[in-house]
């Protein structure tokens, strides 16, 4: 079982992108702000493995939810 800590490093790696500070202040500033109707999972920005991650993550309130949740709350502003 996996008992480490997630971040929003480990997220992006998780989701197979660059999951270094500057890396993800840059995506979060070239694709936000999500419009408010659109679900972080369902974003064009993801590829169906990503977004079927997150969703799982979210519906599933796994251990990933609370940094998913973070990611959503940066791309809204």
């Amino acid at each position: 079982m996996d008992t480490s800590k997630h971040t929003l490093s480990t997220l992006f790696e998780q989701l197979g992108l660059a999951s270094d500070a500057k890396s993800i202040e840059d995506f979060v500033a070239k694709y936000s702000p999500l419009p408010s109707e659109v679900a972080i999972q369902d974003a064009p920005i993801w590829s169906e493995s990503q977004s079927h991650f997150l969703e799982e993550g979210l519906e599933e309130d796994s251990d990933w939810a609370e940094v998913i949740d973070e990611l959503d709350a940066m791309m809204r502003h």
